[in-house]
């Protein structure tokens, strides 16, 4: 398989359309080797307009998802970083390249293990790589210029946004099916918080996500 040309084509084909258009994130698609993300079986599939499985049994998003999250905060090259779910470690290779530093967090030790093989072998190093229920942050770092949620949840959890730092950003798919929302939720002032609808998605849910069900009416 001709993996420059297929990487070449999931640019051009699933992220472009999706309103990826900053020459850095696009650069970032091209540099950062999705295939050696993903296991041995899967490598030829890396660059499908799909949810690929973990080992673990999570899925890694789909490209364009990730690229337009991304391009959506706006990471500068001085930014503190928390990433809410580490999965395969592609995400965390593509905030380590724009940021000055990433705290990811995965509540699976195994899984983590993997990403900590697979960033090590792209030569990513600004990163600290955490064991532990990223829905409650990582309050010891606090506070973040950027915050990335890997998986979907319920509604926006008041513990992460309160760890933003003032003029912080944090992307988050929120929602039940059918319906999630990418909401990028910038905080103002200290009480201060403004949420823009991106785009409307569907991604699987974020581990332990039960921790910030809503309550639920029942007849």
């Amino acid at each position: 398989m001709d993996f420059e040309q297929a990487r070449f084509n999931m640019i051009e084909q699933q992220i472009r359309p999706w309103d990826v258009l900053d020459t850095d994130i696009l650069d970032l698609m091209f540099h950062v080797k999705r295939e050696d993300f993903v296991s041995e079986e899967l490598r030829t599939l890396a660059f499908t307009d799909k949810e690929l499985p973990l080992p673990n049994g999570s899925l890694m998003l789909q490209p364009k998802i990730e690229a337009r999250m991304v391009q959506d905060l706006n990471v500068q090259a001085k930014d503190k970083v928390l990433e809410i779910g580490t999965g395969s470690g592609y995400v965390t290779a593509l905030l380590a390249k724009l940021a000055q530093h990433v705290y990811s967090v995965d509540i699976d030790a195994k899984q983590l293990e993997r990403a900590a093989g697979n960033l090590k072998k792209a030569h990513i190093q600004n990163i600290t790589l955490l064991e532990g229920n990223g829905v409650s942050g990582l309050l010891a770092q606090a506070p973040y210029d950027v915050i990335f949620v890997g998986g979907s949840l319920p509604i926006v959890p008041e513990q992460l946004k309160q760890q933003l730092a003032i003029g912080g950003r944090m992307m988050i798919v929120a929602g039940d099916l059918p319906v999630m929302r990418a909401l990028l939720v910038t905080r103002i002032a200290d009480n201060d918080f403004s949420s823009v609808e991106m785009f409307d998605t569907c991604i699987a849910r974020l581990d332990k996500a039960e921790a910030v069900e809503p309550e639920r009416f029942a007849f």
